[in-house]
């Protein structure tokens, strides 16, 4: 039976918000801006099975953009892979639900993340691997757009590109801001499909708050051969909340009891 992805979409929001303010700190903005990503991947798209979270045939992802691990955590959680009683202890003393993703320390993750610029790297291993196992699962790799500044980011970029790893998905947040401003101001990114493009990558746009825009997106993705994909996702920081959208100063601050109110009331019609 299908999942209702707007709602999940809805209850996500919700957890991120709330579990921002429970914690007193975290990043809702570039949160917000992945929710819908996150729910097509892995409601829609992705090979998984919550009881198995060690399947080796599994399709594999990775938060880039470690800083939005409150939207992973979330989608993990809706998708059964710990009980969503935990997320109210975001950042706690002792909670495996850590500022970034710490694999030892929750199912369902693929890898550490939170020192930007490192993931598509990790992606590329795990390509490799999968190709020297004979293995048919797909990577997945949330950047962030402010993150594509990293060096890092394009020489794995290059590097997918040499081997053909057409099994390696990345995902750009492209939201247009960053932690203390526009990427634009801060430093220019675009044009970020051109890039990709150049470095040899298969690459398409998606409305990133689209679902059937980025289902359709996957699924071509998927079809691809002979070269990795980009897929450019048009999204906007703190998508949903009227007074966080497109606003560097929600980058990494939680809301306070009225903020988190109104900020519910937007978010759950």
């Amino acid at each position: 039976m299908p999942y209702d992805l707007p709602a999940l979409c809805r209850q996500v929001r919700r957890d991120i918000l709330t579990m921002t303010h429970a914690a007193g700190s975290g990043h809702p903005g570039g949160s917000l801006s992945a929710v819908e990503i996150l729910v097509t991947l892995y409601f829609d798209q992705m090979r998984l099975d919550p009881a198995r979270p060690e399947d080796p045939d599994r399709d594999r992802f990775l938060l880039s953009k470690g800083h939005a691990a409150p939207a992973l955590y979330s989608v993990l959680a809706r998708r059964g892979y710990f009980d969503p009683a935990l997320l109210p202890t975001l950042r706690q003393l002792g909670s495996p639900l850590q500022g970034h993703p710490h694999r030892e320390k929750l199912p369902g993750l693929d890898c550490s993340s939170g020192s930007l610029g490192q993931g598509l790297s990790i992606a590329n291993g795990l390509a490799l691997a999968a190709r020297r196992r004979g293995a048919d699962y797909r990577t997945y790799c949330l950047l962030g757009d402010g993150e594509v500044q990293e060096g890092q980011v394009w020489e794995a970029a290059m590097t997918a590109a040499h081997f053909a790893l057409d099994s390696v998905c990345a995902i750009v947040d492209d939201n247009g801001v960053q932690l203390d401003g526009a990427t634009r101001e801060i430093m220019n990114v675009e044009p970020l499909p051109e890039k990709f493009r150049a470095f040899g990558w298969h690459v398409l746009e998606a409305d990133g708050h689209s679902l059937d825009d980025l289902a359709a997106a996957f699924r071509l993705a998927a079809s691809a051969k002979g070269r990795p994909t980009a897929i450019i996702a048009h999204t906007v920081k703190g998508k949903g909340v009227s007074f966080m959208e497109n606003q560097a100063a929600w980058h990494g601050k939680a809301p306070n009891e009225q903020e988190l109110a109104a900020a519910l009331a937007e978010v759950s019609v």
